[in-house]
């Protein structure tokens, strides 16, 4: 018999086997592809089960989402955005399996309670910071789902200062501002001949001015949507993961910097931003202790 989790992401899919305490391993990853989403996913989770009786498999998927309906609708696959029942067609691949469905910051949020830098905390947010940005609440222990399973998107508030427009239809949100391909594409039209975020925090730490900007813009702009969201939940601990946000001083200056100009009420003199302590695959994480636990 196997556990499987699921990590749909915002460039890759990625699935593994999970054991009685909720850590995954086995681990199999594929690039998103441009058409046939659901026929790649299906072939990697049936990669991972390897001909096992699956008994349940949890799933954490880049947004929106509708949980109760077990849909996403991730604006990184265009032809999952008006909806795709991705719980329905789990089920029907593993009938015998238990399927669990959240947004990806839940999941994020999951694992950093259980092994990252939330361990103990009660009131925090946990962030990831990557081709995109997303996030999950954790509240008195318990992670929020909100009532469509889109609690914690913290990728779209509203950021003052750039009218820039967003995947979402929207402008002005922090994921157009602050992710990594939304940097990339900024530094670009300012004359950056590079393609990656990756490559872009090379530069940075080079001393590049075109880099160094970009990454000034970002931290600046997470920082004001952290410290919005800190004082909206009353938090005092902010996490912050993925392959961006390891781009080091040049971002995190900046956002440091950023919060301490805006997070000035006194509930939020304590607030603390600090930087991941998982690896890369903390939402397929967070996905495996959703297939072990309710």
């Amino acid at each position: 018999m196997a556990v499987l989790a699921l990590d749909i992401g915002a460039t890759k899919f990625a699935a593994g086997r999970v054991d009685s305490a909720g850590r995954v391993d086995r681990v199999s990853r594929v690039p998103v592809p441009h058409t046939g989403a659901w026929d790649v996913c299906r072939a990697l989770l049936s990669e991972v089960a390897d001909g096992d009786r699956v008994t349940a498999v949890g799933i954490g998927s880049a947004g929106p989402v509708d949980v109760p309906a077990g849909v996403t609708c991730a604006l990184n696959i265009p032809e999952w955005r008006s909806g795709f029942e991705i719980v329905d067609a789990v089920r029907e691949l593993f009938p015998a399996a238990e399927t669990r469905f959240a947004i990806d910051g839940a999941c994020l949020a999951l694992a950093e309670h259980r092994w990252g830098a939330l361990r103990g905390t009660a009131d925090a947010l946990a962030m990831t910071v990557s081709s995109g940005i997303g996030g999950g609440i954790l509240a008195g222990g318990r992670v929020l789902m909100g009532r469509t399973g889109n609690a914690g998107h913290i990728g779209h508030i509203v950021v003052p200062g750039w009218d820039v427009r967003c995947a979402c239809g929207g402008a002005g949100c922090v994921e157009a501002i602050a992710s990594g391909m939304s940097s990339v594409r900024w530094a670009r039209a300012q004359g950056w001949t590079g393609e990656t975020g990756a490559q872009l925090a090379e530069a940075a730490a080079a001393g590049q001015p075109i880099a160094l900007a970009a990454l000034e813009r970002a931290g600046t702009a997470l920082g004001q949507a952290v410290s919005s969201a800190a004082a909206l939940l009353d938090i005092d601990h902010v996490v912050i993961g993925g392959g961006f946000a390891c781009s080091g001083e040049p971002l995190w200056g900046p956002l440091r910097a950023s919060v301490a100009r805006h997070a000035g009420l006194s509930f939020l003199r304590l607030l603390r931003v600090a930087p991941s302590e998982l690896a890369e695959g903390a939402t397929l994480a967070g996905a495996g202790i959703l297939a072990v636990e309710r």
